[in-house]
């Protein structure tokens, strides 16, 4: 086991302050870096818990793999403001990014992303192509069947707590429509040839394994496909996607 650092950061987006949690092994050598995103959260009042078990997540990554890590809340989760929108967290991702890349012992970036998460990798990456390299675990390949309706999914994202201002969005069907043309297909035939470990549980309740399969085919093949036999939707709490992950951690810079 390595000794290491940790502490509480904040990270700057669109005037919103989002509260990050870093952790790095102790030590002064620049260092590669894993940018932990979590998914969208569930269930009433789940966004003020959203991520909550991620910064253990980066203190374990920085103690075992000899990396650094970051996570971050989302505007809207936890205690960040902000309302949700697509648009809005993949500027929230882009800004974590321009953060660790700023920072002097940083020695390039790579995402983690679990469920949306992942989803928000895959962009991400490919809008960013400095970006090394990417892993994702149960990340929906579309997001058309979030929102039947818009005026419907605004009113249970209220409830979840990620939108928290009175009057937003200011036009449901715009926002709606906005996270229903995603574009996550496009965005996998972007990454080549940078690393992409595409991990699904074979009994994803919530994200059929068929989105797994539309990324690999969209990705050119580049992504390695890994499934995890009657492994669920939250990979996160899986002891073999935490392996996985840390194994291909190793793998990056050899």
């Amino acid at each position: 086991m390595r000794g290491y650092r940790q502490r509480m950061e904040e990270i700057i987006s669109e005037g919103l302050r989002l509260s990050a949690h870093y952790a790095r092994p102790a030590s002064n050598a620049k260092l590669p870096t894993l940018l932990l995103l979590p998914g969208f959260p569930r269930g009433t009042g789940g966004a003020a818990m959203s991520g909550n078990t991620y910064p253990l997540f980066a203190d374990r990554i920085a103690r075992d793999s000899g990396w650094a890590a970051m996570t971050f809340q989302y505007r809207g989760t936890g205690s960040a403001a902000g309302d949700f929108s697509i648009e809005g967290w993949m500027t929230d991702v882009a800004n974590a990014v321009a953060a660790l890349r700023s920072r002097t012992d940083t020695h390039g970036v790579w995402l983690a992303g679990f469920r949306l998460g992942g989803t928000l990798a895959i962009a991400a990456a490919a809008s960013d192509p400095l970006i090394r390299g990417i892993a994702t675990f149960g990340a929906p390949a579309n997001l058309s069947t979030w929102v039947p309706d818009s005026q419907r999914f605004a009113e249970y994202c209220r409830r979840v707590g990620v939108i928290q201002t009175d009057g937003f969005p200011a036009n449901a069907e715009t926002w709606g429509r906005s996270i229903v043309d995603f574009d996550v297909v496009g965005a996998a035939g972007s990454i080549a040839p940078r690393p992409w470990m595409l991990v699904h549980g074979s009994h994803d309740e919530v994200v059929n394994l068929d989105h797994a399969r539309d990324l690999h085919r969209a990705s050119l093949a580049n992504a390695e496909l890994r499934v995890i036999e009657h492994g669920a939707h939250r990979l996160r709490h899986d002891p073999r996607a935490i392996a996985m992950l840390l194994g291909w951690l190793d793998r990056q810079l050899v």
